[in-house]
Protein backbone atom coordinates (compact mmCIF):
# COMPACT_ATOMS: atom_id res chain seq x y z
CA UNK A 1 0.00 0.00 0.00
CA UNK A 2 2.64 2.55 1.07
CA UNK A 3 4.54 1.56 -2.71
CA UNK A 4 1.00 2.36 -4.24
CA UNK A 5 0.62 5.82 -2.31
CA UNK A 6 4.48 7.12 -3.04
CA UNK A 7 4.08 6.27 -6.71
CA UNK A 8 0.41 8.28 -7.00
CA UNK A 9 2.23 11.31 -5.20
CA UNK A 10 5.05 10.99 -7.91
CA UNK A 11 2.63 10.89 -11.14
CA UNK A 12 0.14 13.77 -10.03
CA UNK A 13 3.47 16.00 -9.05
CA UNK A 14 4.56 15.08 -12.11
CA UNK A 15 1.58 16.49 -13.91
CA UNK A 16 1.47 19.43 -16.12
CA UNK A 17 -0.39 22.60 -14.42
CA UNK A 18 -4.12 22.81 -15.50
CA UNK A 19 -4.22 24.84 -19.10
CA UNK A 20 -5.06 28.20 -18.92
CA UNK A 21 -4.83 28.33 -15.17
CA UNK A 22 -2.22 30.83 -14.19
CA UNK A 23 -0.77 32.66 -10.91
CA UNK A 24 1.20 35.30 -10.45
CA UNK A 25 2.62 36.76 -7.11
CA UNK A 26 3.80 40.69 -6.51
CA UNK A 27 6.25 41.87 -3.49
CA UNK A 28 4.09 43.18 -0.10
CA UNK A 29 4.89 47.02 0.35
CA UNK A 30 6.11 47.88 -2.51
CA UNK A 31 2.80 50.17 -3.34
CA UNK A 32 5.27 53.42 -4.07
CA UNK A 33 5.61 53.15 -8.09
CA UNK A 34 8.95 53.65 -8.59
CA UNK A 35 9.41 54.25 -5.18
CA UNK A 36 8.73 57.80 -4.41
CA UNK A 37 4.78 57.53 -4.28
CA UNK A 38 3.26 58.50 -0.27
CA UNK A 39 -0.65 57.35 0.02
CA UNK A 40 -2.74 60.41 0.03
CA UNK A 41 -3.76 61.69 3.53
CA UNK A 42 -7.73 60.66 3.81
CA UNK A 43 -8.11 58.27 6.37
CA UNK A 44 -10.19 55.96 4.06
CA UNK A 45 -6.99 55.68 2.00
CA UNK A 46 -5.48 52.63 4.20
CA UNK A 47 -1.58 51.71 3.68
CA UNK A 48 -1.99 48.37 1.66
CA UNK A 49 -5.15 49.08 0.02
CA UNK A 50 -2.93 49.41 -3.50
CA UNK A 51 -0.47 47.14 -2.61
CA UNK A 52 -0.87 44.26 -5.07
CA UNK A 53 -0.13 40.73 -3.86
CA UNK A 54 -1.35 38.27 -6.34
CA UNK A 55 -3.42 37.71 -9.30
CA UNK A 56 -5.06 34.40 -10.02
CA UNK A 57 -6.44 33.60 -13.45
CA UNK A 58 -8.74 30.22 -13.45
CA UNK A 59 -10.31 29.16 -17.14
CA UNK A 60 -13.71 28.35 -16.54
CA UNK A 61 -14.88 27.15 -20.00
CA UNK A 62 -16.14 29.57 -21.51
CA UNK A 63 -14.95 32.21 -18.83
CA UNK A 64 -11.99 33.80 -17.53
CA UNK A 65 -12.27 34.12 -13.32
CA UNK A 66 -9.76 36.85 -12.26
CA UNK A 67 -9.28 37.43 -8.63
CA UNK A 68 -6.70 40.51 -7.75
CA UNK A 69 -5.43 40.33 -4.51
CA UNK A 70 -3.97 43.78 -2.06
CA UNK A 71 -2.80 44.33 1.11
CA UNK A 72 -5.29 45.45 3.29
CA UNK A 73 -9.39 44.99 3.23
CA UNK A 74 -11.40 45.85 0.09
CA UNK A 75 -13.79 48.44 1.65
CA UNK A 76 -16.81 50.69 -0.24
CA UNK A 77 -16.39 54.07 2.21
CA UNK A 78 -18.58 56.28 -1.02
CA UNK A 79 -21.45 53.45 -0.92
CA UNK A 80 -20.99 52.63 -4.58
CA UNK A 81 -24.51 50.91 -4.43
CA UNK A 82 -25.91 54.44 -4.17
CA UNK A 83 -23.85 56.34 -6.87
CA UNK A 84 -26.41 57.65 -10.06
CA UNK A 85 -25.37 53.92 -12.03
CA UNK A 86 -24.38 51.22 -9.04
CA UNK A 87 -20.94 50.06 -8.71
CA UNK A 88 -19.40 47.20 -7.88
CA UNK A 89 -19.50 46.85 -4.03
CA UNK A 90 -16.19 48.23 -3.86
CA UNK A 91 -14.76 52.48 -3.92
CA UNK A 92 -10.94 52.94 -4.07
CA UNK A 93 -8.92 51.05 -6.46
CA UNK A 94 -8.97 50.65 -10.47
CA UNK A 95 -7.42 47.65 -12.25
CA UNK A 96 -6.29 47.50 -15.87
CA UNK A 97 -4.74 44.12 -16.69
CA UNK A 98 -3.22 44.26 -20.37
CA UNK A 99 -2.33 41.52 -22.40
CA UNK A 100 0.08 40.71 -25.09
CA UNK A 101 -1.79 37.72 -26.71
CA UNK A 102 0.83 37.22 -29.89
CA UNK A 103 4.02 37.29 -27.99
CA UNK A 104 5.84 39.00 -31.30
CA UNK A 105 7.97 41.94 -30.91
CA UNK A 106 6.65 45.17 -32.23
CA UNK A 107 3.10 43.85 -32.96
CA UNK A 108 0.32 45.75 -30.77
CA UNK A 109 -0.32 48.86 -28.73
CA UNK A 110 2.85 50.71 -27.53
CA UNK A 111 0.99 53.31 -24.98
CA UNK A 112 -1.17 52.05 -22.30
CA UNK A 113 -4.77 53.55 -22.06
CA UNK A 114 -4.96 57.75 -22.00
CA UNK A 115 -3.91 59.12 -18.36
CA UNK A 116 -1.86 55.83 -17.12
CA UNK A 117 1.16 57.33 -18.41
CA UNK A 118 3.58 54.42 -19.42
CA UNK A 119 3.97 52.81 -22.16
CA UNK A 120 5.46 49.12 -23.31
CA UNK A 121 8.45 47.66 -24.37
CA UNK A 122 8.35 46.10 -28.08
CA UNK A 123 8.55 42.78 -26.99
CA UNK A 124 5.89 43.48 -24.59
CA UNK A 125 3.26 45.58 -26.74
CA UNK A 126 -0.43 44.58 -25.87
CA UNK A 127 -3.91 43.60 -27.90
CA UNK A 128 -6.22 43.20 -25.17
CA UNK A 129 -6.86 45.44 -21.49
CA UNK A 130 -9.34 44.19 -19.45
CA UNK A 131 -10.65 47.13 -17.31
CA UNK A 132 -11.61 46.07 -13.47
CA UNK A 133 -13.28 49.04 -11.94
CA UNK A 134 -15.71 50.07 -9.00
CA UNK A 135 -17.78 51.74 -11.79
CA UNK A 136 -20.66 49.98 -13.52
CA UNK A 137 -19.95 49.27 -17.43
CA UNK A 138 -22.15 51.87 -18.78
CA UNK A 139 -19.74 54.69 -16.92
CA UNK A 140 -16.82 52.95 -18.43
CA UNK A 141 -17.87 52.75 -21.94
CA UNK A 142 -18.63 56.48 -21.83
CA UNK A 143 -15.22 57.48 -20.80
CA UNK A 144 -13.66 55.14 -23.48
CA UNK A 145 -15.60 57.12 -25.91
CA UNK A 146 -14.22 60.64 -24.71
CA UNK A 147 -10.60 59.67 -24.25
CA UNK A 148 -10.08 56.71 -26.30
CA UNK A 149 -12.24 55.53 -28.82
CA UNK A 150 -9.24 54.49 -31.30
CA UNK A 151 -8.40 51.34 -28.35
CA UNK A 152 -11.90 50.70 -27.42
CA UNK A 153 -12.25 47.73 -29.38
CA UNK A 154 -9.14 46.57 -27.19
CA UNK A 155 -10.32 47.08 -23.99
CA UNK A 156 -12.74 43.93 -22.42
CA UNK A 157 -15.09 44.64 -19.66
CA UNK A 158 -16.05 42.15 -17.54
CA UNK A 159 -19.65 40.55 -17.15
CA UNK A 160 -19.57 40.42 -13.19
CA UNK A 161 -17.06 42.48 -10.92
CA UNK A 162 -16.96 41.55 -6.80
CA UNK A 163 -14.92 42.00 -3.83
CA UNK A 164 -15.01 40.40 -0.51
CA UNK A 165 -11.88 40.49 1.98
CA UNK A 166 -8.67 41.37 0.47
CA UNK A 167 -9.69 40.25 -3.17
CA UNK A 168 -11.46 41.65 -6.16
CA UNK A 169 -12.97 38.99 -8.65
CA UNK A 170 -14.03 39.57 -12.35
CA UNK A 171 -15.53 37.34 -14.66
CA UNK A 172 -14.57 37.93 -18.29
CA UNK A 173 -16.05 36.40 -21.34
CA UNK A 174 -12.86 34.67 -23.25
CA UNK A 175 -14.98 35.17 -26.70
CA UNK A 176 -13.88 38.96 -25.67
CA UNK A 177 -10.09 37.92 -25.79
CA UNK A 178 -10.37 36.18 -29.08
CA UNK A 179 -10.40 32.63 -30.53
CA UNK A 180 -8.66 29.98 -28.23
CA UNK A 181 -7.29 32.20 -25.67
CA UNK A 182 -4.85 30.47 -23.26
CA UNK A 183 -4.20 32.54 -20.02
CA UNK A 184 -0.83 30.40 -19.63
CA UNK A 185 0.40 31.28 -23.37
CA UNK A 186 0.01 35.28 -23.04
CA UNK A 187 2.16 38.01 -21.37
CA UNK A 188 0.24 40.04 -18.32
CA UNK A 189 0.79 43.13 -16.50
CA UNK A 190 -1.53 44.38 -14.08
CA UNK A 191 -1.55 48.23 -13.23
CA UNK A 192 -3.27 49.39 -9.61
CA UNK A 193 -4.58 52.74 -9.87
CA UNK A 194 -6.61 55.05 -7.69
CA UNK A 195 -10.84 55.20 -9.06
CA UNK A 196 -11.98 58.95 -10.47
CA UNK A 197 -15.53 58.97 -9.13
CA UNK A 198 -15.99 62.28 -10.54
CA UNK A 199 -13.93 61.77 -14.16
CA UNK A 200 -15.19 65.19 -16.06
CA UNK A 201 -11.98 66.50 -17.05
CA UNK A 202 -11.32 66.23 -20.98
CA UNK A 203 -7.22 65.57 -20.57
CA UNK A 204 -6.67 63.36 -17.39
CA UNK A 205 -7.42 59.71 -17.78
CA UNK A 206 -10.44 57.18 -17.79
CA UNK A 207 -11.78 56.99 -14.48
CA UNK A 208 -8.42 56.71 -12.81
CA UNK A 209 -6.86 60.01 -10.28
CA UNK A 210 -3.41 61.36 -11.46
CA UNK A 211 -0.57 61.29 -9.21
CA UNK A 212 0.53 64.65 -7.98
CA UNK A 213 4.04 66.00 -7.09
CA UNK A 214 2.30 66.55 -3.38
CA UNK A 215 -0.34 64.02 -1.58
CA UNK A 216 -3.83 65.79 -0.70
CA UNK A 217 -6.90 64.39 0.17
CA UNK A 218 -7.56 62.28 -2.86
CA UNK A 219 -4.54 61.98 -4.45
CA UNK A 220 -1.15 60.16 -4.06
CA UNK A 221 2.00 62.60 -4.21
CA UNK A 222 6.03 61.51 -4.97
CA UNK A 223 5.17 62.11 -8.34
CA UNK A 224 5.26 65.18 -10.79
CA UNK A 225 2.38 67.84 -11.60
CA UNK A 226 2.79 67.48 -15.39
CA UNK A 227 2.21 63.86 -17.61
CA UNK A 228 4.75 62.17 -17.16
CA UNK A 229 4.61 60.05 -13.96
CA UNK A 230 2.78 56.53 -14.14
CA UNK A 231 -0.47 57.10 -12.66
CA UNK A 232 -1.12 53.98 -10.58
CA UNK A 233 0.99 52.77 -7.68
CA UNK A 234 1.66 48.90 -7.89
CA UNK A 235 2.04 46.41 -10.63
CA UNK A 236 4.09 43.17 -11.91
CA UNK A 237 7.58 42.82 -12.47
CA UNK A 238 10.35 40.73 -12.59
CA UNK A 239 8.98 36.73 -13.01
CA UNK A 240 5.93 37.27 -11.01
CA UNK A 241 6.82 35.03 -8.39
CA UNK A 242 7.04 38.00 -5.31
CA UNK A 243 10.57 37.41 -5.09
CA UNK A 244 12.14 40.58 -3.13
CA UNK A 245 14.28 41.30 -6.25
CA UNK A 246 10.94 42.12 -8.14
CA UNK A 247 10.35 45.44 -5.83
CA UNK A 248 13.71 46.60 -6.81
CA UNK A 249 12.52 45.21 -10.70
CA UNK A 250 9.46 47.82 -10.08
CA UNK A 251 10.96 50.68 -9.17
CA UNK A 252 13.38 50.45 -12.34
CA UNK A 253 10.43 49.91 -14.28
CA UNK A 254 8.31 52.75 -13.53
CA UNK A 255 11.08 55.39 -13.25
CA UNK A 256 10.30 58.53 -15.29
CA UNK A 257 12.11 61.54 -16.15
CA UNK A 258 9.91 64.90 -16.10
CA UNK A 259 12.52 67.14 -17.78
CA UNK A 260 12.83 65.11 -21.22
CA UNK A 261 9.10 63.67 -20.60
CA UNK A 262 10.18 60.15 -20.42
CA UNK A 263 7.42 57.55 -19.52
CA UNK A 264 7.86 54.19 -17.40
CA UNK A 265 8.60 51.30 -20.29
CA UNK A 266 6.48 48.57 -18.79
CA UNK A 267 7.09 44.44 -19.35
CA UNK A 268 4.89 41.83 -19.42
CA UNK A 269 5.09 38.26 -17.40
CA UNK A 270 4.67 35.47 -18.54
CA UNK A 271 2.96 32.51 -17.01
CA UNK A 272 3.22 29.72 -19.39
Amino acid sequence: MKNVVCSLALALAALPAVAGNVTFSDPRGDDAGPGTYTYPTKAEYKKGSFDLTDIEIKDKGADLEITLGVNAGIEDPWDSAKWPTPGNGFSLQMFQLYIDVDGKAGSGEKDALPGMNATFADDSRWEKVIFVSPQANKEVTTRLDQKAKAMKDKVVLPTKVSAKGKKVTALVKKADLGAGFDAAKVGWQVLVASNEGFDNQPGNGILARTVNEFEGEHRFGGGDDGDSDPNFVDCLAGAGKGGADEAAAQKAMLKFDAGTKQRAILKVVRGG
